[in-house]
């Protein structure tokens, strides 16, 4: 089917200096955790969106030089000629279908700890970075600043080597060029600092010796946070933002504006996840960039709608749709449109899960609704083919939550004949209930996306409202393989990771205890003053706690944890979601742990603080004691429910019955059975996609239970390095 003549403005090509670009999609700069050290993950991870008809693709954020080192993260680099040709595969790999390719030349300032390098940064003033633990600058004097110059053009000359189309001298998110407009970082008393015509002195000069080193051949962007949301302590739109623009704009330095929000402590503010922060959220912020700039401009704020899309165009507010998250949720995004199959559009659900990954420290990022982003190298996967199977036998998969969902999709996509059971009257599992909480019902769209697909499958039989299946059910129903996929439950007698053990007291088949489940699923009551007990540290004891609280309940949450949702620092709704908890009265006890629950009209719940033993350890070994002095303080909670969070518990009872019945599996053509997802192991929701898609990728290897090799990069011993050994002497 033809695309819709209403997208025909997202297909317009648009001139970028000495560059056109094909139409109005841009990938721009984000993390994967591939950097330079693994080209190809990288390159295919990139290509995969030009492929799928993204007219940009960008780097994550590039490093110019080893002072500007991120490690423990992992972000790309551009240091050396071995960096030359590593981005250059990159960026061969998306000119193949006619796209640009952008580099993020990047330097952090007092943002960059430097784990790697061990060198000192340089910045405007000498002020520990507040994102960064023990990370102090040395405050640049103006050799310095000529000397930070250069590495910005020896790194673009080294870009323009690669090949690269598009050239970033990136000041969003509190980096250098940033820190030196910005009265925040700012406090220069030179022709650096002070006025804004001086703090913006450094980017100014920065854009025209890139520019004159490489504008001829490259387009010049930059990637500005027009708004710090720091008040008038930082940079704001109102101000210094736009008139920021305006200086750049009359020096005409720039080729692109690639505009957004905040700064990296808070960049949640910029990536905003859905629980906070809905499609375009930024627009009041950067809708008037366009007015001023005479370049065209480029936004994001996860925009999956291709109507939002055309309106972000003709209302002026943008030239281009800037995506991170849509397009890694969807790398052919911009095809389906092209082609009119808006319905198998797989739309970001705003998890931030992909951040999570890079916040930790660089593993391969992942993504909850695309199972292959990051497995286009190393496992051979492409988003949107799949290899027609050799055998198209049937196959049973027992459970339609996320994992068996995605699975039963991906064998259909394949040709195998499937039944797809669930014992409720609708699918998604776990998410019937998850997507409950507040804030949370964008992450539905990873059912209604399956629920689509699926029903488009001629090879797949969806049936819901069976009721659970048995041992006997499944032996007899007459497929030739089985997939469980039954998913896990929230334990219902405590049971944590802390202790290792049960918890006394804790029986939520009692009136006055609960699981998340029993409360949003089967509707058990809940008295007026209720204690969350959370082991787990993601998002359902903070979202039990608010959906309860939003009820009028009195709540406290018990975790073991620093803090409360742990996880979601790394997901960037922390900040956040701790206001929430502070505005909606939860009362917070953390670092502590429950020895016991003593039911009564009034429960009471025996908290105690994990730190409580004594601090010096007995000299000599004491059997059958703690080696230090037991503390015995607790706090006494009292409630009228206690809502258990403690851990996750696989639904593990009908794939051990069906194993130890594996010797009625032939008299039934049973060929081998499987489980997948939580029933397993319980995991993360992106983690038990991926469990299902990989086992129906892999369905027809020998033991597709268990993973596949698949190709890790690194340095061969005995081939050269860059530097060659020795170069640098020592």
């Amino acid at each position: 089917m033809p695309r819709d003549p209403k997208y025909d403005c997202l297909f317009e090509p648009i001139q970028l200096g000495p560059k056109t670009m094909r139409n109005r999609f841009y990938q721009v700069p984000h993390c994967n955790g591939a950097g330079s050290e693994k080209p190809g993950a990288q390159a295919a991870f990139r290509g995969m969106k030009a492929e799928g008809g993204w007219g940009g693709i960008c780097t994550e954020y590039c490093s110019i030089h080893p002072e500007s080192d991120d490690t423990h993260r992992v972000s790309a680099r551009i240091w050396d000629e071995g960096d030359v040709i590593n981005l250059g595969h990159m960026c061969d790999e998306i000119h193949k279908w006619g796209s640009l390719a952008g580099i993020e030349m990047w330097y952090g300032g007092p943002h960059a700890p430097g784990m790697e390098s061990r060198a000192a940064t340089r910045a405007p003033s000498q002020i520990a970075s507040e994102f960064e633990y023990l990370t102090y600058p040395h405050e640049a004097d103006e050799d310095d600043i000529r000397d930070l110059i250069q590495m910005y053009v020896d790194a673009a000359l080294r870009a323009e080597r690669a090949g690269f189309d598009i050239i970033y001298v990136y000041g969003a998110h509190s980096y250098l060029p940033l820190q030196f407009l910005s009265k925040f970082y700012n406090k220069r008393t030179d022709k650096y600092g002070g006025s804004l015509e001086n703090r913006a002195r450094f980017w100014i000069e920065t854009l025209a010796a890139v520019k004159q080193a490489v504008g001829q051949n490259c387009a010049i962007a930059t990637r500005l946070a027009i708004d710090t949301l720091y008040g008038a302590d930082g940079l704001e739109v109102g101000d210094d933002g736009l008139k920021f623009v305006e200086l750049v704009t009359k020096e005409g330095l720039v080729d692109l504006w690639d505009v957004n929000i905040g700064d990296i402590a808070e960049w949640g503010e910029d990536a905003g996840p859905s629980r906070f922060y809905k499609a375009n959220h930024q627009k009041p912020w950067v809708k008037d960039v366009k007015s001023i700039a005479k370049a065209p401009v480029l936004g994001v704020g996860r925009v999956t709608s291709p109507d939002d899309m055309v309106q972000i165009l003709a209302s002026g507010q943008a030239d281009i749709i800037g995506a991170a998250r849509s397009s890694i949720a969807d790398p052919f995004l911009p095809n389906k449109i092209d082609e009119g199959r808006l319905e198998d559009i797989r739309e970001c659900i705003g998890c931030n899960m992909c951040i999570s990954r890079w916040e930790i420290g660089g593993p391969p990022m992942i993504c909850t609704q695309n199972a292959t982003s990051m497995e286009e190298y190393r496992r051979g996967w492409h988003p949107e083919k799949f290899a027609p199977a050799k055998d198209p036998c049937s196959v049973l998969v027992v459970g339609g939550g996320p994992s068996g969902m995605e699975c039963a999709r991906v064998l259909g996509e394949r040709g195998f004949d499937v039944h797809l059971r669930e014992a409720a009257d609708e699918l998604g599992g776990c998410m019937r209930y998850v997507q409950r909480f507040p804030g949370l019902a964008e992450w539905g769209r990873v059912t209604s996306y399956r629920q689509t697909q699926l029903d488009k499958l001629k090879t797949v039989e969806v049936h819901t409202g069976v009721g659970s299946m048995s041992a006997d059910d499944i032996l007899s129903y007459g497929a030739d393989r089985v997939v469980v996929a039954v998913g896990s439950h929230w334990s219902t007698d405590g049971l944590s990771g802390v202790t290792h053990s049960t918890t006394p007291g804790a029986d939520a088949a009692q009136p006055q205890i609960c699981t998340p489940e029993q409360i949003i699923l089967e509707g058990k009551e809940v008295g007026d003053r209720v204690v969350v007990i959370d082991g787990d540290g993601y998002f359902t004891g903070a979202s039990i706690a608010e959906y309860l609280a939003d009820q009028g309940k009195q709540v406290s949450i018990v975790t073991q944890l620093s803090t409360v949702g742990t996880y979601t620092h790394f997901t960037l709704e922390a900040p956040n979601l701790h206001r929430m908890l502070h505005a909606k009265k939860i009362a917070e006890y953390c670092g502590h742990w429950v020895e016991a629950i003593e039911p009564g009209n009034e429960i009471k719940v025996r908290a105690y603080n994990l730190s409580r033993d004594g601090y010096l350890r007995t000299t000599e070994p004491r059997t059958g004691a703690l080696p230090r002095t037991a503390g015995t303080h607790i706090e006494e909670l009292t409630c009228d429910t206690v809502v258990l969070v403690t851990g996750r518990v696989s639904n593990h009872e009908l794939f051990r019955e069906l194993k130890s019945r594996k010797a009625e599996w032939a008299k039934e053509e049973i060929d081998a059975a499987f489980h997948i997802g939580d029933c397993y192991a319980p995991r993360m929701i992106a983690d038990a996609i991926f469990d299902g898609h990989r086992l129906a990728r892999e369905f027809e290897c020998d033991n597709p239970q268990f993973p596949l090799p698949f190709i890790r990069e690194r340095q061969v011993w005995g081939h050269d390095t860059y530097p060659a050994l020795g170069a640098n002497g020592g």
